[in-house]
């Protein structure tokens, strides 16, 4: 159709150009809102499509995340020996940075004599251990010589 035929062309002269009276099709009303208005309503398809991220937070990370990430209590270590090898000494030795454990804690006790091999250990748990005539051998320390 030729631009001159066209409604817009001739509606020109009026105030209102087919639109009422009451300023319609005018103000932010008409484009539902101003700037991020309807994004949880009537914009809602619109923003999952252009903005799948838009809503919630990133999840909460500690200030100083842990580095240990799996431990074992002395109470299990029982139930590890079948995990472990006989050195050419003679001793047990259980090596838990193999198995991906990171630290060895106090809770329990031990019914025998192990060499256990890992990063980090509490206070109480290596006195359990020695106690029981076992000895610790912290990987770290071993790394440096």
């Amino acid at each position: 159709m030729a631009t001159r035929l066209r409604k817009s062309r001739k509606q020109r002269g009026s105030r209102f150009c087919g639109w009422g009276q009451i300023g319609q099709h005018r103000a932010s009303g008409s484009r539902g809102g101003v700037g991020g208005a309807g994004k949880h309503k009537h914009f809602y398809i619109r923003t999952l499509k252009e903005e799948p991220d838009h809503f919630g937070h990133e999840q909460f990370h500690a200030l100083r995340p842990s580095d240990i990430k799996t431990w074992v209590n002395v109470k299990d270590l029982n139930d590890l020996i079948r995990f472990s090898e006989t050195t050419s000494d003679g001793k047990v030795l259980l090596d838990l940075d193999k198995l991906k454990i990171g630290k060895v804690l106090g809770t329990g006790s031990i019914n025998s004599a192990l060499s256990i091999k890992v990063s980090k250990i509490s206070e109480s748990a290596k006195n359990k251990i020695l106690a029981a005539g076992g000895e610790v051998l912290l990987s770290n320390e071993l790394n440096t010589e």
